[in-house]
């Protein structure tokens, strides 16, 4: 490792244990090794000799080994969430290579209609066994019914149904199968001809490809997505305007998780003047755009860029009651991020409390929350109890 990559790996970790809200004394504890070595390596002037310690502070530190150092080799995944598995069963079985095949049934359009809808009123309620049911018979009659009378109705449908899938899978961290679930949910919106039903495509492989942590993919198809919706949105299209608000959401998020301040606040600029035109919350291709979701996402940028007291300052004002359980769910947990970064157990712990009374599924699968704990126990071992029984509910080992 040159001199320059000794630096960057330093400043790196430095970055990531301040915006945990650890000292160089905790990360010390927690890899293992005394405050002095962390000083030293956060400051350029020893470098991490071992794979197995740059591991280890990568899993403390809640970022990919890559991330840290790029010639690294990649942490081992982690262990498949049960719900997850059937959700990935769901993208291997050839329903459409069925429907090809075999003699089709009619099928009634408004039953399969109101099933679409269905599906996203679990996913967007985090119901994920519910969702994978509902899928497992709606997916073979949708693509029966798509092979069978290749209406443009149907097409937007499966989209739909995929969209909702993939967005399912990125909540549960399976950023692979969600990848192929919102690609096939790109193909089938463009054989129905709804360009923003693509454009929603779009908006789901940016979800992806962050939780992947792929900031430069999810950049790319930010931009591409947008300037192909400038049309629309110079017209005022309402529908344009809530994918495109999304996007720009989004956009300041890979912002703020690489590092980039200033940039980040600007999207959320962009967002809020969105927003504005629109002047409500709607819910335009289940992207929940309005100027609820752009304070949302405040709170969310905030607490990547380290700024806890704003987090909690811009969230205490914020009513999401409008809003799925989804989206409140998720702001909860980044106020517990904010609490924690603020070395506040109590109150973090309470927010993860609050998030389990309205997503109970989304907490319990979320790979953050499991973080949460871990930093929670280390901080105050006096709460342990409290801890261990939020964990024990979640199934979650800390």
């Amino acid at each position: 490792m040159s001199d320059k990559d000794v630096i960057e790996l330093g400043r790196k970790i430095a970055f990531y244990r301040q915006r945990r809200g650890w000292s160089q004394r905790e990360l010390a504890s927690a890899v293992e090794r005394s405050e002095a070595w962390v000083s030293q390596v956060e400051r350029g002037v020893r470098q991490v000799q071992h794979l197995k310690v740059l591991q280890r502070l990568a899993v403390q530190l809640d970022v990919p080994l890559a991330r840290l150092a790029p010639t690294a080799p990649e942490v081992a995944a982690e262990q498949r969430p049960p719900d997850a598995v059937p959700l990935r069963l769901l993208l291997s079985a050839n329903y459409a290579l069925r429907a090809v095949l075999g003699t089709q049934p009619a099928h009634d359009l408004e039953v399969l209609q109101a099933d679409t809808d269905q599906v996203w009123t679990l996913a967007h309620e985090s119901r994920y066994r519910e969702l994978v049911s509902l899928l497992e018979t709606l997916l073979p009659r949708l693509e029966a019914a798509a092979g069978s009378s290749g209406q443009s109705e149907v097409f937007a449908m499966l989209a739909r149904s995929y969209h909702a899938c993939a967005a399912a899978l990125a909540k549960l961290q399976q950023f692979d199968a969600a990848w192929v679930a919102a690609d096939r949910a790109i193909s089938d919106a463009g054989r129905s001809g709804d360009p923003l039903l693509m454009a929603e495509g779009a908006f789901r492989l940016t979800l992806v490809f962050q939780g992947a942590r792929q900031f430069d993919q999810a950049e790319h198809t930010i931009a591409t997505a947008s300037a192909a919706l400038k049309g629309m949105v110079e017209q005022g299209v309402p529908e344009a305007l809530s994918v495109y608000g999304a996007l720009q959401l989004q956009h300041a998020v890979v912002a703020a998780r690489t590092e980039r301040p200033d940039e980040a606040r600007h999207y959320l600029s962009c967002a809020q003047e969105v927003a504005t035109r629109l002047g409500e919350d709607r819910n335009d291709y289940h992207t929940e755009f309005g100027p609820t979701n752009v304070a949302l996402h405040e709170v969310a940028v905030a607490v990547d860029l380290g700024d806890a007291g704003e987090a909690i300052r811009r969230a205490s004002s914020i009513d999401a009651s409008r809003l799925s359980p989804e989206r409140q769910g998720r702001l909860l947990i980044d106020v517990a991020r904010a609490w924690t970064q603020r070395r506040n157990v109590e109150r973090a712990l309470a927010a993860l409390e609050d998030a389990e009374q309205v997503s109970p599924e989304q907490v319990y699968n979320h790979r953050i929350v499991r973080t949460i704990l871990g930093d929670l126990l280390r901080m105050e071992p006096d709460s342990a109890p409290a801890i261990q029984d939020f964990a024990r509910r979640a199934n979650i080992t800390v």
